[in-house]
């Protein structure tokens, strides 16, 4: 069979494919209404993850399961936006690690608001502004943020997802590097390229800012200045790559929280996040824990952080395995309320 005739076939096949997009638009459409109607949450992650899972699945190649993944990201996308979801708040601007994760998770096709604080970020979900929010709360290298982590004590908002995003530092500028004598960037980004630093620019002065995109920006500003960011942040501001992969560590990723009114519905595996203060007693972190291994549920995370209601006392944001309506879960959740001073269940969402 010539070229000709192969790219015919082609054809005939985008026209299906274009005619089967529209019909699954259209049934967008009447769930849109259906949700809105029922006051139903227009987002569903639980639903997104199922339907990935059953495609990779029935998916025979030679497309590959992460090609079928992005594609399906933008026609569930495009669904969303005809389902008339309100803007995604985001940390950060257009670029930014924040950004990027935002994308990941909800396609090209629905509206972003860029954020300049983390607070922000909060206050326009809690607030209706947007319906959903995200924010870093995690670095493979550096650990917590925990201002993030914080908020999450008095706000209402629940977890509904998590997305993990593997980061890529590259120093940027509009000057050759041995010219460079400051260079700007968000304090963790420093903290992830501590030695790339001290071994190529130990006299450059490190300026944290707010994000890495407040960096990008200065830096078209500044003549003796670079700023370390995302490869995509270099193309918004045009700003020439330096160096690139700066990060200490290959395998660095941050995990971006997304909040919302609701958390998840269950899917078979789920992650719960809860946030616990105990009382001031010998012994007694020891006792909060023992619920979870009677009910033998596993603890991926736990962190402490000062109340900053009262010197001395703490509490602790914990990430165990399952569903909040898991029948273990509820028990162990239970158990651990009649022991502790507080409880708060932040959310329980799929495990990405």
């Amino acid at each position: 069979m010539n070229l000709k005739k192969l790219r015919h076939k082609i054809d005939l096949i985008d026209g299906k494919l274009i005619d089967l997009l529209n019909q699954r638009a259209h049934l967008s459409l009447f769930i849109g209404e259906y949700k809105k109607n029922n006051n139903k949450r227009i987002y569903s992650p639980e639903r997104e993850k199922e339907v990935l899972r059953r495609l990779k699945a029935i998916n025979k190649g030679p497309i590959t399961d992460e090609a079928i993944e992005a594609i399906y990201r933008e026609i569930m996308s495009m669904s969303l936006a005809l389902e008339k979801i309100k803007e995604i708040a985001y940390f950060g601007t257009e670029g930014s690690f924040t950004f990027m994760a935002a994308k990941k998770q909800f396609g090209s096709q629905v509206k972003y608001n860029p954020c300049e604080t983390i607070d922000e970020v909060f206050q326009k979900v809690e607030h209706g502004m947007c319906d959903y929010g995200v924010v870093p709360v995690e670095n493979s290298i550096e650990g917590a943020i925990t201002h993030t982590v914080d908020l999450l004590v008095d706000s209402e908002l629940k977890i509904c997802a998590q997305r993990k995003v593997k980061i890529s530092h590259h120093l940027m500028a509009k000057i050759e590097l041995n010219k460079i004598k400051k260079v700007y960037s968000n304090p963790h980004v420093f903290g992830q390229c501590r030695n790339w630093l001290l071994s190529n620019l130990p006299k450059a002065e490190q300026i944290p800012v707010v994000s890495t995109t407040e960096a990008a920006h200065m830096v078209t500003k500044l003549k003796d200045s670079a700023a370390i960011a995302s490869s995509e942040t270099a193309k918004i501001y045009g700003l020439n790559i330096l160096k690139s992969n700066i990060q200490d560590m290959a395998h660095n990723t941050t995990k971006f929280l997304i909040v919302s009114q609701e958390d998840s519905s269950p899917t078979g595996n789920d992650r719960t996040s809860i946030i616990f203060s105990i009382k001031d007693r010998m012994g007694a972190l020891h006792d909060m824990l023992v619920p979870f291994y009677k009910h033998k549920i596993s603890l991926s995370k736990i962190e402490s952080r000062p109340s900053k209601k009262k010197a001395w006392d703490y509490y602790f944001f914990v990430d165990l395995e399952g569903h909040r309506l898991d029948k273990n879960v509820k028990e162990a959740l239970k158990q651990l309320e009649d022991m502790c001073k507080y409880l708060k269940i932040v959310g329980s969402y799929p495990v990405e």
